[in-house]
């Protein structure tokens, strides 16, 4: 059979099942993986105090899950050949959800650690599998549709994640929002049991090789990138020797893993996708995006609790708006993208992320409401216009045979931008805090009058309450914590500042995709000629 036939049946092969159907039984199992990157966050003090912890340190709950899925999302391919997909993907929810259970049961961090790193491995195959399915079940024109419905689930579910966490968390206990994931784990493995089937191209084969070479690569490349961005801070990064030694490992590994791939016959990925110039420019534009995600949602419930003593609910439920903006967003892309060329829309879905983040930039200690509110609805706005059509657009002009592996390497790429983002964010609050605290320390100094005349008002009235020379002591220690305060509120601003401008640097990367015919004009072009 000629190379050009096989691909005319991979083309023509549709499910049995109606294609809505199987994208409610593919939802389930993605949005309980999707839930669960996010819904940790504003448990983690509560996880902190649990496990006697510091908050660097429980922070390894979110990266080492989004890393483990990363390491798992690559060999994709490779699995859906030896096990079947839809058996993989059985096999996928299975041990997401024992390692939820697990998870709710971890009576120390590194249990806790461990079993996140087995649920980031259960859960890594659902979201590339799942956008494979839905772009092969869809006709072309019907694509973006199911698009909007996948990616909806993938957006709204970190975003509702804290909520949800925050609410268990105030409410029950934090390993409840563990649990929770096993009921909608047992459904989602029913549905897709009795509603998925696999096509020709994806069934399971027979003599399928290992890269147990290319693996070794891969995860040691990883693990070892996460460990540098983790703990690389409190090591004070490169003037550390073992900082350098493992940095220099990782960058080793992830060079020999891309050479592995691009040699080896039977490698984990197919790197040809990247010829692709959508495929490539389009995952570019993603990983962005989901770096700034995982990296706002990471540092947001901590700004609001640590500095604005928000509980774990509240900071939570203040980033609702996002999933507001993101479900009009996704309305309005639905109804306008027959007409409208998809590079436009995420054009505009950079524009807003960029507007919330810059607004996000100018934050102070006696904000009100609206101030969190408004800038979390333009994050949600430029969320679904921005990702929606720009999964459409960087996987149009691939064969449904390419899906599977591209979905792959799309995903863990993305997942990698979503753990360095997570990691940066956290060394960026804490350097910046201490610029910052080095300039703002030079005002508390006795040829400085303002200060001198605070110091004394406060030191006055505390006199009644302590010894003169005490409350002097308590006046100075009080101003000095409010400097620290104004240092750490400048860092989380420089932060947002960041994401903001990085969302609009890429915009010029749309210009290197080819944009979709409008099918309303193709459309009326056809009934002219």
């Amino acid at each position: 059979m000629s190379t050009e036939t096989n691909i005319n049946l991979q083309e023509e092969w549709k499910p049995s099942k109606n294609p809505w159907l199987i994208t409610a039984a593919l939802m389930l199992a993605v949005f309980i993986f999707a839930i669960d990157g996010t819904i940790a966050n504003v448990a983690l003090p509560h996880m902190a105090g649990s496990f006697s912890s510091s908050h660097d340190e429980s922070t390894w709950v979110l990266t080492s899950y989004l890393i483990a899925s990363g390491i798992v999302i690559p060999m994709v391919d490779w699995f859906s050949k030896v096990f079947g997909r839809k058996n993989f993907l059985l096999i996928s929810i299975v041990l997401f959800t024992v390692a939820s259970m697990l998870c709710g049961m971890a009576n120390s961090l590194f249990q806790m650690v461990l079993f996140r790193i087995l649920q980031g491995v259960g859960g890594g195959g659902i979201i590339p599998i799942a956008q494979a399915v839905l772009l092969e079940s869809f006709p072309k024109e019907k694509r973006p549709a199911a698009m909007s419905v996948f990616s909806l689930g993938v957006l709204l579910a970190p975003i509702i994640g804290p909520v949800v966490g925050g609410w268990i968390t105030d409410n029950w206990t934090w390993p409840w929002i563990f649990y929770i994931n096993i009921p909608f784990g047992i459904a989602a493995i029913i549905a897709c049991h009795e509603i998925l089937e696999d096509p020709p191209y994806a069934s399971k084969q027979e003599n399928v090789k290992t890269d147990g070479l290319g693996f070794l690569f891969l995860s040691t490349w990883l693990i070892t990138l996460q460990i540098v961005l983790d703990k690389g801070n409190n090591a004070d990064w490169f003037n550390s020797t073992w900082v350098c030694w493992t940095f220099t490992v990782s960058v080793i590994a992830g060079i020999l893993f891309f050479i592995s791939q691009l040699t080896n016959k039977d490698s984990l990925i197919d790197l040809k996708v990247f010829r692709d110039k959508n495929f490539l420019n389009g995952t570019i534009i993603l990983v962005i995006i989901n770096l700034i995600l995982y990296a706002a949602l990471a540092i947001l419930p901590q700004f609001l609790q640590t500095m604005l003593g928000y509980t774990a609910f509240l900071s939570g439920f203040s980033m609702m708006p996002r999933g507001l903006g993101c479900l009009v967003s996704v309305l309005i892309c639905a109804a306008i993208s027959d007409y409208v060329d998809n590079r436009i829309l995420v054009a505009v879905g950079l524009i807003f992320i960029g507007l919330g983040g810059l607004v996000f930039g100018f934050l102070n200690l006696q904000i009100s409401t609206i101030n969190i509110l408004f800038p979390n609805f333009l994050y949600g706005l430029g969320m679904g216009f921005a990702m929606i059509p720009l999964i459409t657009l960087s996987n149009n002009t691939l064969t449904n045979a390419q899906l599977t592996n591209a979905s792959g390497v799309q995903n863990m790429l993305k997942n990698i931008g979503g753990a360095v983002g997570t990691s940066f964010v956290a060394t960026a609050i804490s350097r910046f805090s201490q610029v910052h605290q080095h300039y703002l320390v030079d005002n508390l100094v006795e040829t400085n009058s303002v200060y001198i005349t605070k110091l004394q008002a406060l030191a006055s009235a505390l006199t009644q309450y302590a010894h003169p020379t005490v409350a002097s002591y308590m006046a100075q220690n009080t101003l000095y914590n409010q400097m620290v305060q104004q240092a750490t509120l400048l860092a989380y601003m420089d932060a947002f500042r960041i994401f903001g401008i990085l969302a609009l640097v890429v915009i010029p990367l749309l210009f290197f995709i080819d944009g979709n015919v409008p099918l309303k004009k193709a459309q009326k072009t056809n009934n002219k000629h």
